[in-house]
């Protein structure tokens, strides 16, 4: 388990403060001609950790107290020693808490105040050269240099990792609004195909009990079906599972077609040229738009018979006709559906009532080379 960061902040606080006493008192070891170390030397040493201590709290305040313990620590004649770690810690804090400017001034306030502590040192002999003074802003110029580069550095790293956790919350939506999709097309159409053949056993139950039965058994496919695509798309959503059957292609058309055959509506199947590769999407998106048409026939056109075109060709084309009663789509979101489906693809649904009644449901879908072309 990794430290809290307020426990961090303490525990590299004290870490500062022992390294700069021990440091100090072997720098004064070194330095015989400058002030010993004594109780004040101790508190001006330890003002700057007792400041980091806080620096997560007021960043500023630290920078302040620590310059201005080493500023007083070297115009009080103490010798040169790591006191000076504290301020470049509160600097490198306060620059990644956001406080860039006031930190730059602050800077600038401190080695101001340094020139002015070497002036005032009362340690005997000439004071720092011009070469010592140039040294000091070269690394306190470093320092702050440092720190603006890191700051940059985290701000794009959790920009990264913000645009990254977007786009994943954006694919995510997107698969949920798939699944919907794809839910919706199933459960309306097996529904219907329940609803269909309950009424067909409802009707002959006490006058034809045989054939009463075989829209029962119908009844059971049809509610296993579609509590099998309940459960697949229930696992995607709360685990991301892949699917347990592979998605449904235009060879299942038949048993589609067979489906709504056994409802008692007419239902034909005529294929038109020879079928070539095609993407799997494209599959998936004319077999649902089929489906979603069916659907539709079998809930409101009131028809004795539906025809489903399948031409192959540039692409693949699915053509669903009824001799129902036509008249505008309804106000659910399947022709919308639809639509969506096959513009994601690149293609095109044109919907409507036909002239002599009926409606017919038209849907072209590119091939295998249009969609390479058209994502490239």
């Amino acid at each position: 388990m990794g430290l809290k960061p307020k426990s961090a902040v303490w525990l590299s606080a004290l870490g500062v403060g022992l390294f700069q006493v021990v440091g100090s008192f072997g720098a004064a070891d070194n330095q015989p001609e400058r002030r010993a170390i004594d109780g004040l030397a101790l508190v001006l040493v330890l003002l700057g950790p007792a400041a980091l201590a806080v620096r997560h709290r007021w960043p500023l305040a630290a920078v302040a107290v620590a310059t201005g313990a080493a500023v007083g620590y070297i115009g009080s004649g103490y010798p040169y020693g790591p006191i000076f770690v504290s301020v470049v810690v509160a600097l490198f804090a306060a620059v990644q808490a956001g406080h860039r400017r006031s930190t730059w001034g602050l800077a600038a306030l401190g080695y101001g105040g340094y020139l002015v502590a070497t002036l005032v040192d009362p340690t005997p002999g000439p004071g720092p050269g011009v070469g010592h003074m140039a040294l000091v802003a070269g690394w306190l110029a470093v320092v702050l240099a440092v720190s603006e580069v890191v700051r940059t550095r985290r701000e794009q790293a959790a920009e990264v990792a913000r645009a990254e956790a977007e786009e994943e919350q954006r694919r995510v939506g997107e698969q949920r609004l798939v699944i919907a999709q794809e839910l919706h097309d199933v459960l309306a159409h097996n529904i219907s195909l329940i609803n269909v053949q309950a009424g067909v056993a409802l009707h002959l139950i006490d006058e034809q009990p045989d054939q009463a039965r075989t829209a029962l058994a119908n009844i059971k496919e049809a509610s296993r079906d579609a509590l099998h695509e309940l459960r697949t798309a229930l696992d995607l959503l709360r685990r991301g599972d892949a699917p347990r059957a592979p998605a449904p292609r235009l060879d299942d058309l038949d048993t589609l077609v067979a489906g709504v055959r056994a409802g008692g509506l007419d239902a034909r199947l005529e294929v038109d040229g020879r079928a070539g590769p095609l993407p799997a999407a494209v599959e998936l998106a004319a077999y649902r738009i089929v489906q979603e048409a069916l659907t539709n026939v079998t809930r409101h056109a009131r028809a004795d018979l539906v025809t489903v075109r399948l031409g192959y060709g540039d692409g693949v084309t699915v053509e669903v006709t009824d001799d129902g009663v036509g008249g505008p789509a309804g106000p659910g979101n399947g022709i919308t559906g639809m639509r969506q489906r096959a513009a994601a693809l690149g293609g095109t649904v044109e919907a409507g009532p036909l002239p002599g009644g009926g409606f017919r449901v038209v849907a072209h879908l590119p091939g295998q080379r249009h969609l390479v072309d058209g994502q490239a």
